[in-house]
């Protein structure tokens, strides 16, 4: 469909929306206009408010539903930018609302233990072990790991520049215990190298970049190791990442900005203070305590 395709590109180009979001706002839009074989310049709003119904019935997430409204309501301004129509026919649609729940982080007897499993004999263990270690240190989100170059790495300064969402750019520290792995690494990753030279940090077994599928795969299977791959993916350890330095006292404006975050109240989601420690704070502080 010539608009939606068009749409995308005004969307990376000109607004700067990261390629994990304009893919799944394809995905959104196509599975959208195949189930209702309409063209756009005939839909109501019955026509959507149908197609979250089946999207319910299949047990879509609150997310999900969230995402795909958001695309559908952008590609219509857009269209109205673009002199197509003069007003959204879908304003005022809602979508399910969508409860807000902190994702699950580790303890640091599990990410002890996770650091621990690579086999450092083999390149690939050693890649492995620069990877979770990497994780752990930074909080890189999984697309911000695989995109990494070996040119944003600043080894004798101890930090990283990291391309995060809208392709803005930050630096991150890295930490003692996570670029000593890093320089391991780097001493055999010519051993994992195909023909193809390639400026991406990290490769998979073929010598190519790894993806976030293959990310997700290594976390996964080392977080099955230990029996909690149920609740560990890459998310998880950016998680883990921002609640131990909220618990070793950090400060939420510090935390943001090594996550990338655009408001302090998302870095407030992705952060969990220990019973524990409110405790303390409160028998610290409170003049009654």
């Amino acid at each position: 469909m010539k608009h939606i395709e068009n749409f995308l590109n005004y969307l990376a180009l000109e607004k700067g929306y990261s390629s994990n979001t304009i893919d799944s706002y394809r995905r959104d839009l196509k599975g959208f206009f195949n189930f209702i074989k309409k063209d756009w310049k005939d839909l109501k709003k019955e026509d959507v408010l149908s197609y979250l119904r089946e999207l319910m019935k299949k047990g879509i997430s609150q997310r999900s539903s969230s995402r795909f409204l958001s695309a559908l309501k952008t590609f219509f301004k857009y269209l109205i930018l673009e002199g197509e129509i003069k007003s959204n026919p879908i304003s005022g649609i809602k979508g399910m609302r969508q409860v807000k729940s902190l994702p699950s982080y580790l303890t640091m007897d599990e990410v002890d233990e996770l650091l621990s499993l690579p086999d450092l004999s083999t390149p690939i263990g050693k890649r492995d072990k620069a990877i979770l270690e990497l994780m752990y240190a930074t909080g890189l989100r999984a697309s911000e790991i695989v995109d990494l170059k070996i040119e944003d790495l600043e080894i004798d300064g101890g930090f990283i520049y990291v391309t995060g969402k809208g392709g803005k750019r930050r630096i991150v520290p890295i930490g003692e215990v996570a670029l000593k792995y890093l320089r391991i690494y780097l001493s055999v990753r010519e051993e994992l190298l195909s023909s193809n030279d390639s400026p991406i940090l990290f490769l998979n077994y073929k010598g190519e970049p790894l993806t976030r599928q293959g990310l997700w795969k290594i976390v996964k299977g080392y977080g099955k190791k230990i029996g909690i791959a149920d609740k560990l993916t890459p998310h998880t350890l950016r998680h883990s990442f921002a609640t131990h330095l909220l618990e070793r006292g950090a400060d939420l404006r510090s935390i943001q900005i090594m996550l990338g975050h655009s408001r302090i109240s998302t870095t407030q989601v992705y952060t969990h203070i220990a019973s524990e420690r409110l405790k303390k704070i409160w028998e610290k502080y409170h003049p009654r305590a």
